[in-house]
């Protein structure tokens, strides 16, 4: 164990926020793979920590393979596959990021108008898979991102508003070419609207209270209506859910903090150490304490799996 209960050898995940290069267009950045790790090391950067970072992350595979973890899943990514990632979301790269071919298109939460967000689906909940795409959506996809690619690095042709709305627009395409190879995105209703709500409520105050009555007593919904609604989009019952998101934040805060456990009970709102055992043990068959002492990926856990069909951010955020 390190300093503050935190195991040796797992260094703490870094939050980052969105800073945009000198010159460049605030919201939207396109890079190279194979850019990532010189620039990382180049910096005193570890390119294999545990990051959180604070915007979108398109993560495309070309040539090689490429293994990473995001919230302890394992995903490889085959040639022609992509992977979103979302805000929030902790992630490390895997040993193969040095020969990685691809490509990395970030962009900050805001920067595609409302109309894009709507069509390409991107309100919860989340698709976390590699997408893998051929035919007409694979080169739709491909001339988009040459043209993406294209127009970013012509920073100096048009002025930097016009050059702005191009990237946006070019991004917008993108995006929704990735969404469409996903099928079509479902028609909005009463109850995706109500679980939007609740899912943006409990991103908020999942650490302050996980009774559904006090999540529908703020929403004006009743609990029932708020179980429907979150049944019909992600198959769990509200409580469920509630418990999912406790539970997600305090494997992050055990695999990748400094906080001991008592201070990740205060942190996630139990009123004591044992109320926060009883919590994880029911829901992972282990103790937070063998949970954060377990087998470990450098600080991420495998384990799930998920692979692709077929065969990170620029170091400034770093």
């Amino acid at each position: 164990m390190g300093k503050n209960g935190h195991p040796a050898g797992r260094p703490d995940v870094r939050d980052l926020e969105y800073t945009p290069a000198v010159g460049a267009p605030a919201g939207v950045e396109v890079m190279e793979l194979a850019d990532l790790y010189e620039r990382s090391r180049r910096h005193g950067n570890d390119p294999y920590a545990p990051l959180r970072p604070a915007f979108h992350q398109l993560i495309g595979a070309r040539g090689r393979p490429l293994r990473m973890w995001v919230d302890f899943v394992e995903h490889e990514l085959r040639p022609g596959s992509w992977l979103w990632i979302r805000p929030g979301q902790v992630q490390r790269f895997g040993p193969d990021l040095v020969a990685a071919d691809g490509v990395i298109v970030l962009f900050q939460p805001g920067f595609l108008p409302p109309a894009t967000v709507s069509v390409a689906h991107m309100d919860p909940p989340y698709e976390q898979r590699p997408s893998v795409l051929d035919g007409s959506d694979a080169e739709g996809l491909r001339r988009a991102l040459d043209h993406l690619a294209y127009e970013y690095g012509a920073m100096a042709s048009l002025p930097l508003t016009a050059h702005t709305e191009v990237l946006r627009a070019l991004l917008s395409v993108l995006v929704v070419r990735l969404a469409h190879a996903r099928g079509p995105a479902p028609r909005p209703t009463a109850a995706s609207e109500t679980f939007r709500r609740f899912h943006t409520a409990v991103e908020r105050d999942h650490a302050v209270t996980r009774r559904v009555e006090d999540y529908a007593a703020a929403l004006g919904y009743s609990p029932r209506t708020l179980t429907r609604a979150t049944l019909a989009a992600t198959g769990r019952t509200a409580k469920q859910y509630v418990d999912d998101r406790v539970l997600l934040e305090a494997k992050r805060l055990l695999q990748h903090s400094g906080l001991t456990a008592k201070e990740v009970t205060v942190r996630l709102g139990f009123t004591d150490a044992s109320d926060f055992t009883k919590f994880f043990r029911l829901r992972t068959g282990m103790t937070p304490g063998a949970f954060r002492e377990g087998p470990g990926s450098g600080g991420c856990r495998a384990r799930n799996r998920s692979r692709s069909d077929h065969a990170g951010s620029p170091d400034r955020h770093r």
